[in-house]
């Protein structure tokens, strides 16, 4: 392993202090009763948790597949890869599973680097866009939430539903503004931010209006099936929550992977979770409990299926170099 392998390792030990911390703060004061007492109250709901998991993802893979045609990307390479990256991102620390889905499986894809970044930066542009929107209509019927919270999500959402329109209907006038703006600073981290927005302008010039807000509906589908998962397990393990307990769940448990922390997300998860559950009716050990088993369930699901897509991908291709190697002659982070 270089030194350089080295040093970037070291600095995922902050992460890992962090999930620690959240697992700490979520789980502190639980009894071992409280793990003993779980049951499937509805085992006929094991059946929605399956497919509607299946259903999310398909759907997302074709999202980026949507992304990606015009350079003549077959959709079957497109969710190998997606899920593949999604499964080394949850075992494997510094975002790898992205890492690996620009530069190592550029050729896959018939797409340079640089054009799968775009899509990337773009997909979780609409993610934040579609979970910010379910957060804020969900919190309305908390039953313990403050004035100035929603005051500061309703914000939120404008201004997030404003620059996604921006960049949709503006794509191609905003790139010289963006150039303009960047200019007058030579600051690294605002360098960069600079050419992840103008790769994400030039993704959405490229797909179009109609193509762009197709992908939007995309998303929104993508999150409902997500949402019908978790509603799903909560009949099955009969959670004591309303209606929108579950999908303030989707929405911010999903935002906390915001929080850096361990791969897979370990620790904000269960505790953002449990904070949604709660504010809607559930209590401290079923609302944590449950995030417990429904990140556990993503987690293994997804690598699973990712990990074997992967595996029955080189058993069938001809590259022999080993993952490890592989991973080693990878940038230590996304360009």
């Amino acid at each position: 392993m270089t030194r350089e392998r080295r040093l970037s390792l070291l600095k995922t030990l902050p992460g890992f202090l962090i999930s620690a911390f959240f697992l700490w703060f979520t789980f502190k004061g639980f009894k071992l009763a409280d793990f003993k007492n779980v049951r499937l109250e509805a085992p006929i709901w094991i059946t929605g948790v399956v497919v509607f998991s299946m259903a999310g993802y398909t759907v997302r893979c074709y999202r980026w597949w949507r992304m990606l045609r015009s350079v003549g990307a077959r959709f079957s390479a497109c969710a190998r890869v997606f899920m593949t990256s999604l499964a080394a991102n949850n075992i494997l620390p510094l975002r790898i599973g992205d890492v690996m889905r620009i530069f190592t499986y550029s050729g896959d894809l018939n797409a340079t680097p640089s054009i799968i970044l775009s899509t990337v930066i773009l997909e979780k542009l609409l993610d934040i866009f579609t979970l910010a929107i379910l957060f804020v209509v969900t919190i309305h019927f908390s039953k313990d939430v403050s004035h100035h919270l929603l005051v500061g999500a309703e914000a939120g959402i404008a201004v997030s539903t404003v620059g996604l329109l921006v960049l949709v209907f503006g794509a191609r006038v905003l790139e010289q503004p963006v150039k303009r703006l960047f200019a007058r600073t030579k600051n690294e981290k605002l360098a960069k931010l600079e050419h992840w927005l103008l790769l994400a302008l030039d993704c959405i010039r490229q797909i179009g209006v109609l193509g762009t807000l197709g992908l939007v509906g995309y998303s929104f589908v993508a999150w409902f099936f997500e949402g019908l998962l978790y509603v799903s397990a909560a009949h099955l393990v009969g959670l004591q929550t309303d209606w929108a307990g579950p999908w303030q769940a989707v929405a911010q448990a999903n935002l906390s992977f915001l929080i850096p922390s361990s791969p897979g997300g370990i620790g904000p998860f269960e505790w953002a979770c449990k904070d949604a559950l709660i504010r809607h009716g559930a209590t401290v050990a079923s609302g944590g409990i449950f995030g417990l088993l429904i990140h556990a369930w993503l987690l293994v699901s997804i690598t699973a299926v990712g990990g074997g897509m992967f595996l029955i991908h080189r058993f069938q291709s001809s590259r022999r170099k080993p993952l490890l190697v592989e991973i080693e002659t990878l940038p230590t982070a996304l360009p």
